[in-house]
């Protein structure tokens, strides 16, 4: 659960509603200067490559569905845990990820190898004495991994083998069929396996305040100033900063501006309530009876 206080409020997003709007956002990408999903390179059937890599992000939180119906509870406020707090746990935290890299296999396995990507990269960036830059989530650009991902290398180590090991049978599997034996090549994953962690990056800013922001404007939920670093453009070889800043109310800009509407307008779905809040011992009636509202952004060129 991403949960926020701001203004005596608590803002509560689910992990899979956080990642449905981080797949709209995929399904959206793309105008003149910017690719779409499944054009960062000549390949076969490229619309349904991009239906593949749309999927991938607006389920790449699917392990989460079991635990967003039966949340742990906070013994402070009565309300689920947040994510911070439910990733203290880190072989939980693990057991989510073969539950969700999984699921979509047999019949897509393409959208398990690039969730197994969005896992490898959280796990491995840490665990590397010189990572990838190229594949630096959002969440650790203005700090260390293990704020979230705990300090126990070698255990983190282990569990990124584990998931090569997943990507090497997915690749082995993707490699026989004759559409999509190319879709594993460089040019065509990297840039996926990428707009992945920079969407779902650009998700959290508006469901969370967990986006480092840069020196001095943190406020979140939209509000803060950050830039979006290593956005395949054109190719994978072809990457650029896009600088986020908010401009008005809900209204953000994007120099330069990757999605093919403008303005795009968003909704994040969040129970927000009063703070302290009060909730009932019977949690999951009361959980049921507070209405989901939609919090409207808008993203614009500027």
């Amino acid at each position: 659960m991403l949960k926020t206080l701001r203004d005596k409020k608590m803002w509560l997003v689910s992990q899979p509603d956080h990642a449905e709007l981080a797949g709209f956002l995929a399904a959206n990408w793309g105008n003149d200067e910017f690719a779409r999903p499944g054009q960062f390179a000549s390949a076969n059937d490229p619309e349904q490559l991009r239906a593949e890599t749309v999927l991938a992000i607006a389920q790449h939180d699917n392990g989460w569905w079991e635990w967003e119906a039966t949340p742990e509870l906070s013994e402070v406020d009565g309300l689920p845990l947040c994510l911070t707090e439910v990733l203290k746990n880190q072989q939980d935290a693990m057991n989510r990820w073969r539950l969700g890299i999984p699921r979509f296999s047999r019949d897509h396995p393409y959208v398990s190898l690039l969730i197994s990507f969005h896992a490898y990269w959280l796990y491995a960036h840490g665990c590397q004495t010189d990572p990838d830059p190229a594949f630096a989530h959002p969440l650790f650009w203005k700090g260390s991994s293990t704020r979230l991902m705990g300090e126990r290398l070698e255990i983190n180590r282990g569990f990124a083998g584990e998931i090569k090991e997943m990507q090497d049978a997915l690749i082995a599997r993707l490699r026989k069929d004759r559409i999509c034996a190319a879709w594993i090549d460089t040019e065509h994953l990297n840039p996926h396996a990428r707009l992945l962690q920079l969407l779902d990056g650009l998700s959290l800013s508006l469901c969370s305040a967990l986006i480092p922001p840069r020196i001095g404007t943190a406020k979140g939920l939209g509000d803060d100033e950050f830039d979006l670093l290593e956005v395949p453009r054109r190719s994978w070889e072809d990457r650029v900063t896009i600088e986020v800043k908010p401009a008005s109310e809900r209204r953000i800009v994007c120099e330069p501006y990757p999605f093919g509407v403008d303005p795009l307008p968003v909704a994040v779905p969040a129970r927000i309530l009063d703070w302290p809040a009060e909730p009932s011992a019977h949690f999951q009636s009361w959980w049921h009876s507070e209405r989901k509202q939609l919090i409207r952004f808008e993203y614009y060129s500027g």
